[in-house]
């Protein structure tokens, strides 16, 4: 048997490579995949084919081979040579049932930790007097499962949301409340300002901001206001600093909030504003080197590079006017992150539709010599649409706010379960002979169950599809019991947890697994994947590839239900067999759900 360490894969690649060696063979070939035909084995090994090519041998005569000498583990309980070359392998309950047991034994179920590295992303993006709307739903869901991924792995990870709190837009506000609110303590001669006095609230500035936008395109002279008052809050007016710190602690303490119901961490909440004492010392830098040079008037950085399939425009540093443009921020702000020690990565999760733009950015940084050898990624993301294909918006056409979106899950979801509970729905997949009593909600969580399930399924949604595609936003089938869901996943925990209590109450214990059944083998050959899986969706920064696997580690659950009755079970023997492979199965499911940002209920 293999050295009790590392994953199922490759546990199985080391007696490869042993079986390779044994044969005369180089070992590159010596890896195990999933079977493409579950009928024939386990796993395969399609390795004696690239070598037969190599070493102009028959792959088939080099598969037979290193067979023989897998069909002397007791690892295995067949070894087959099929086709051209194929080795198809079928694992021994032995093997599978001490892996199972070290996986459940483990404090990650077998995630296993990489060299740590620092990574530091950037997720959510939101402006200040500005709710969270729709098209921040995205950034934040996948960031925070992205985070969550990589700091399983052991990776330091630092979150940052990139506030978006200086500019024009700033100057259009502070113009805005002073036509309004002219005897504010900060507009007078000896500026003050009490927040707690203050004669608005976020609910206020949320109204105040589009009215502002929409008064200075009407009218030059608006606009000229805003301008001065911008000019005048970066030259440090100590009256609108004060009141642009106030709309920035509203603004931040309401955006918490969303932070906070959909249960996203950030370790800063840093924005524009931070770099911007940078950004002159770093501009004259770039010109005094040649980086940073005139053209028409404005001053660019060059970055194309040979072997662009299509022209790459410049990215422009500064207009002519001398303002600075998002991209002169977002430069300063990699200058700022590169002082982190040992940052060895810095990933973006922005809208897709920003791919340019960052393009440009990493360009211009790498050029600049300003990030050594830290790694900068674009993770972007697809549009969340409407039934129309297009990107959501309100019934009255405007962008949808953040909170409207989550309380419409949420109240689907109410609907939902509130009609299990009134026995209404009775589908076998919502309510089905396993469920007993106690995993039905009362009236006193019905409102927190609806919010977990309501949440996660708007998030189990959201990272079903790979990032960089959009996906349709429709509450009825999001919060669905059946099919490939966020609450079909939070049911299989649930009903497992019912077994376990009942367990408990009639002094069962789990025991020695022993499968034997074909539906118990499935099952713990599809927990013993979820290592793997972590490993690739961190590689990818893909949480979609773990929707898809917990997804189907439900359903392989459900099977295993249906076919291996588990309390009911033939033997005491089997009783706990069968009661440990249920919590193996139900800790890799809750720790798939947390990776994904999404809560396992108690009850539903």
């Amino acid at each position: 048997m293999p050295n009790p360490s590392g994953t199922l894969n490759e546990r199985v690649d080391c007696l490869l490579r042993e079986a390779f060696l044994s044969c005369g063979l180089p070992v590159e070939g010596a890896r195990a995949v999933r079977a493409t035909r579950p009928e024939l084995g386990d796993m395969q090994c399609n390795g004696a084919m690239a070598l037969g090519k190599s070493l102009r041998r028959n792959p088939r005569d080099l598969a037979a081979a290193v067979a023989a000498k897998l069909q002397e583990s007791a690892a295995f309980d067949s070894v087959e040579v099929a086709g051209v070359g194929f080795i198809n392998l079928r694992l021994s309950a032995a093997l599978l049932a001490d892996y199972a047991r070290y996986q459940l034994d483990s404090e990650r179920v077998g995630i296993e930790r990489v060299a740590t590295q620092v990574v530091m992303l950037d997720f959510g993006g939101p402006n200040v007097a500005k709710p969270l709307h729709v098209g921040h739903l995205r950034s934040l869901v996948i960031g925070e499962s992205v985070r969550r991924i990589l700091a399983c792995q052991g990776h330091r990870t630092i979150s940052d949301v990139h506030l978006g709190d200086w500019g024009l837009q700033m100057g259009m506000l502070i113009a805005e409340i002073r036509r309004l609110f002219p005897a504010l303590p900060c507009f007078g001669a000896s500026p003050s300002l009490d927040q707690a006095a203050l004669p608005f609230d976020m609910q206020d500035l949320q109204q105040l901001y589009p009215r502002a936008a929409a008064a200075c395109q009407a009218d030059p002279e608006r606009m000229n206001e805003a301008r001065e008052a911008t000019a005048q809050l970066q030259g440090g007016h100590p009256g609108y600093t004060m009141l642009w710190q106030a709309i920035r602690t509203i603004s931040i303490d309401a955006q918490k909030r969303d932070f906070d119901a959909l249960d996203v961490h950030f370790d800063l909440l840093l924005g524009e504003s931070d770099v911007q004492s940078l950004i002159p010392g770093m501009v004259a830098d770039l010109r005094e080197r040649g980086i940073a040079v005139e053209s028409e008037g404005a001053l660019v950085i060059d970055v194309a590079e040979a072997g662009d399939a299509s022209p790459l425009p410049p990215l422009i540093l500064a207009k002519s006017d001398g303002a600075a443009l998002y991209s002169t921020t977002d430069l300063a702000t990699i200058v700022a992150r590169a002082r982190e020690p040992s940052l060895a990565k810095i990933v973006y999760v922005v809208d897709q539709r920003q791919a340019l733009h960052f393009e440009q950015v990493f360009r211009a940084a790498r050029r600049a010599g300003f990030v050594g050898n830290i790694e900068l990624i674009h993770a972007g993301f697809g549009t969340v649409n409407g039934p129309d294909g297009k990107p959501y918006k309100t019934r009255q056409g405007g962008v949808a706010q953040l909170s409207d979106l989550l309380n419409a899950a949420i109240d689907k979801a109410r609907e939902r379960l509130a009609a299990i509970r009134a026995g209404t729905k009775t589908d076998a997949a919502e309510i089905d002979a396993g469920t007993g009593p106690e995993t039905l909600a009362t009236d006193a969580d019905l409102d927190k169950l609806a919010r977990q399930v309501g949440i996660g399924a708007v998030k189990f949604a959201d990272l079903s599809s790979f990032r960089t595609l959009g996906y349709m936003f429709n509450p009825d089938r999001m919060v669905s019991f059946e099919g490939r869901t966020g609450p079909y996943v939070q049911y299989a925990c649930v009903r497992i947890q019912s077994i376990l209590t009942r367990a408990r109450d009639q002094g069962i214990s789990i025991g020695t697994m022993l499968p034997e059944h074909a539906a118990e083998r499935a099952l713990l050959l599809e927990c013993a994947r979820f290592p793997e899986v972590v490993k690739s969706a961190a590689a990818n920064l893909a949480p979609n590839e773990l929707t898809d696997y917990v997804f189907g580690l439900a359903q392989a659950f459900s099977r295993f239900y249906s076919e291996c009755p588990v309390l009911a079970a033939d033997t005491a023997a089997l009783q706990g067999s069968r009661l440990a492979m249920s919590t193996l199965c139900l800790r890799v499911l809750a720790q798939g759900l947390y990776l994904l940002g999404i809560s396992v209920p108690d009850r539903m």
